[in-house]
């Protein structure tokens, strides 16, 4: 498989040592594509090194198509080398299986097979496994494409959709509708619908940092205004109907006030598949949000509402203890975020990487001007820096990751990669250890918490950074980080990582009374 695809004209390869870095790479460029990306890989243990990005994958839903060769099946289970049960192995994650038959009388067998996987590849949007058994000897070469693929395969659309009269008259009569939008591929909205909803008085949008959806009638900063409501003020904006968009939201916080508080009914509008999140979920519109909203704003407008304005007094009240809490806050993580966020030049891609880095984003609005991205299929720490890197590679836009040391050394294998661009930039917030667990109630009362929970280290990546030919910096205070954010954007040779260390006993306290202060 790797000598055809290789001397193929029509395939861009990639060689990436780390099965499991290798296919967060080739996420990162399906993502970015939105086009399937091919992973090939050898027998035995290999495919197993996939299952983390498939999961994200799958969840994401990225279309990723695995080519994994695999032994004859009478040498399964015999202690033959390199070999275990490879057929349907990523079962629970996968959209379909497509294991092969050797021999000439199987051909028309496999090309539907094949066919089929890859269809479901592009349409559906998520991964597919193709398993395919070869007997020795492995090297032999055909100068014929054997098997046949699908030259224009059908393309999913769905362009209009009657919206039931009983949608209609709810939408346009309730005075208290709230929209949430989890992660979107940016201009997913268009801007006449974004005016619409901001201008509807009964209508209340959240948006969250990897939404790339912006208007100063949303609001960006979820966390920042939920944390510190009252019974009264969560009564007021509990919904009738909520409206969900996208995909997976990360605040916690919204989970459980919409769970809590929850609306009559929970409408999800979008391709692909709808999360019951909220436990109340009653019907999923399987379009694009531009031809719903056509739908319901085709005629008429909605009541006038307070709702709207209800939301916006809570955000503006919070914004102003956000920013006097800011005129006193200590280094520290808190301090380090706001800092990276303020400075990231407008036009590039950020990527977060899980957990911290993705929850402090939540606490400040985002820059209309910069595209944001997570893994939050699986929320794992694994993969960041490699998905960051497949994204740059595909996307030729300069890309900088902001990702905590656990989620960084836990990916280092990423930087074994001969493709990263000479302006791929990662600040790793380095507090050594899993900070964002001392925030847990009674979080350091557990026995053996620093070794268990947030696995204490004394790592830096200063060494990795020599060893792959990286530029490096670092910085301890808000005098030597500023300094160090001044030219790290500039162009250079070579890729560049900024390492930042907080003080970890101290990041937990300035957290807590953060959210104290914006009470």
């Amino acid at each position: 498989m790797t000598i055809g695809f290789t001397d193929h004209p029509s395939f861009q390869c990639y060689s990436v040592v780390d099965e499991r870095s290798a296919a967060f790479f080739g996420l990162g460029l399906a993502q970015q594509l939105k086009k399937p990306v091919a992973l090939v890989c050898t027998s035995g243990s290999a495919l197993l090194n996939y299952y983390p990005a498939i999961a994200e994958a799958f969840y994401s839903n990225i279309p990723l198509v695995v080519l994994s060769a695999d032994r004859p099946m009478e040498l399964i289970d015999i202690g033959d080398g390199q070999t275990i049960r490879q057929e349907n192995v990523y079962a629970n994650h996968i959209l379909q299986n497509a294991n092969l038959i050797e021999g000439n009388e199987f051909q028309e067998f496999n090309e539907t097979l094949i066919n089929q996987a890859l269809n479901v590849a592009i349409l559906d949007h998520g991964p597919v496994h193709i398993n395919i058994p070869f007997s020795e000897p492995l090297y032999d070469i055909t100068e014929n494409l054997l098997v046949q693929p699908i030259n224009d395969p059908p393309k999913a659309s769905m362009v209009s959709v009657d919206v039931p009269d009983s949608f209609l008259k709810k939408w346009q009569e309730s005075g208290k509708k709230l929209v949430l939008v989890g992660a979107l591929e940016p201009h997913s909205l268009a801007e006449e619908w974004v005016n619409v909803l901001a201008e509807d008085s009964s209508v209340l949008v959240f948006t969250e940092t990897l939404s790339n959806l912006h208007h100063s009638n949303f609001i960006s900063a979820i966390d920042q205004l939920i944390t510190a409501m009252s019974e009264e003020e969560f009564q007021k904006l509990q919904p009738d109907y909520l409206l969900t968009i996208g995909g997976m939201i990360v605040s916690k916080r919204v989970k459980a006030f919409l769970r809590k508080y929850a609306p009559k009914e929970h409408w999800h509008v979008g391709t692909h598949k709808a999360n019951d999140t909220f436990f109340k979920l009653t019907h999923h519109f399987k379009v694009e949000p531009n031809i719903l909203f056509a739908q319901f704003y085709r005629n008429s407008s909605s009541v006038e509402a307070e709702y709207q304005q209800e939301g916006l007094k809570l955000k503006e009240y919070r914004g102003a203890m956000h920013q006097k809490f800011l005129e006193a806050v200590p280094f520290s993580d808190f301090s380090v975020y706001r800092t990276l966020f303020e400075h990231i030049p407008n036009g590039l891609q950020l990527h977060l990487a899980n957990s911290a880095a993705v929850r402090y984003a939540q606490l400040f609005d985002s820059n209309p001007k910069v595209t944001v991205f997570c893994n939050r299929g699986t929320s794992g720490i694994d993969g960041s820096t490699s998905t960051a890197i497949g994204a740059a590679v595909a996307s030729n836009t300069p890309v900088v990751l902001i990702t905590g040391d656990l989620s960084f050394f836990y990916d280092n294998n990423a930087l074994w990669n001969n493709y990263v661009p000479a302006n791929f930039r990662v600040v790793v917030v380095n507090n050594s250890g899993g900070g964002i667990f001392r925030i847990l109630p009674k979080a350091q009362q557990m026995s053996r918490f620093e070794t268990f929970f947030e696995t204490k280290h004394q790592l830096s990546a200063a060494h990795l950074c020599k060893m792959h030919d990286w530029d490096y910096d670092s910085a301890n205070n808000q005098m030597t980080l500023e300094n160090a954010l001044s030219s790290f954007y500039e162009a250079s040779e070579r890729p560049k990582l900024l390492e930042v260390f907080t003080p970890s006993e101290l990041n937990d306290k300035v957290l807590k009374s953060y959210f104290k202060a914006i009470e």
